[in-house]
């Protein structure tokens, strides 16, 4: 006697309650593991002085773009006990803890800011890379390699010469370039809380100057700041600038 196989409707093979893109790409960030491997790798290939680099900030319609170069040394594995990962995996309490334990383990460090007119003026990709660039050139000790989170840079106009790697999610495989990202996304937050004095109404503390419902509300209601990035269409299409009263 022959057996009868049972064959699904479309319709039940559809989860139940289907998924966004950004909660899917957050289930798979949670499933990559940050290690030491990409700079065991390069160390492997004769470099020495190897920085992670990273930014934040780069979608917010409020300040600046800030970026971090970090260059750990060779034993980085009391990091990753202390669970250093992207920072946007990470609690508040965990990076600051973290932000902490990075500058006190960091060979070097450095940060740069690149503001909301330049910003405006450039578009926000040259703005990031010219962020990132500024923390390269900025760090005490000269970098033979680094270790990007997605981007490339051009590296033409360093002191010296520096290789560098394109890491795709590198901010959640590298723990360089995840060192980077939660200095930066640490040194951005508190600029976002004093600013959200300056700037009352908008609850930048709360937002840090992202895209959120209350951030927008209160665009349409109080207009842009000159600290906004105009060139954004949600700040764009608020007619009540507050600097041309």
């Amino acid at each position: 006697m022959g057996t009868v196989s049972a064959i699904s409707s479309p319709s039940a093979l559809r989860p139940a309650h289907p998924i966004s893109a950004a909660r899917a790409k957050q289930r798979m960030l949670k499933l990559l593991v940050c290690s030491g491997a990409h700079e065991q790798a390069l160390r492997l290939n004769g470099f020495r002085s190897i920085a992670g680099v990273d930014e934040v900030g780069r979608g917010a319609l409020f300040g600046p773009v800030v970026a971090a170069a970090v260059i750990l040394p060779k034993r980085i594995a009391p990091l990753a006990a202390a669970g250093l990962k992207d920072s946007k995996q990470l609690t508040y309490a965990q990076r600051e803890s973290l932000d902490r334990l990075i500058r006190a383990t960091a060979l070097a460090l450095s940060i740069a800011e690149i503001d909301a007119a330049t910003i405006d003026r450039v578009n926000i990709y040259q703005a990031t890379r010219l962020a990132m660039l500024s923390a390269v050139r900025a760090l005490p000790i000269a970098p033979d390699h680094l270790l990007i989170d997605a981007m490339s840079l051009d590296l033409s106009t360093l002191a010296h010469p520096c290789a560098q790697t394109r890491l795709l999610y590198g901010d959640a495989l590298s723990l360089s370039i995840a060192a980077a990202s939660v200095v930066a996304k640490v040194h951005r937050d508190r600029l976002m809380r004093q600013m959200d004095a300056a700037h009352p109404g908008y609850g930048l503390a709360a937002h840090k100057g992202y895209a959120t419902v209350q951030h927008l509300r209160a665009l349409n209601l109080l207009g842009p700041t000159p600290l906004h990035r105009l060139s954004f269409a949600p700040v764009r299409a608020c007619t009540l600038p507050l600097f041309l009263k």
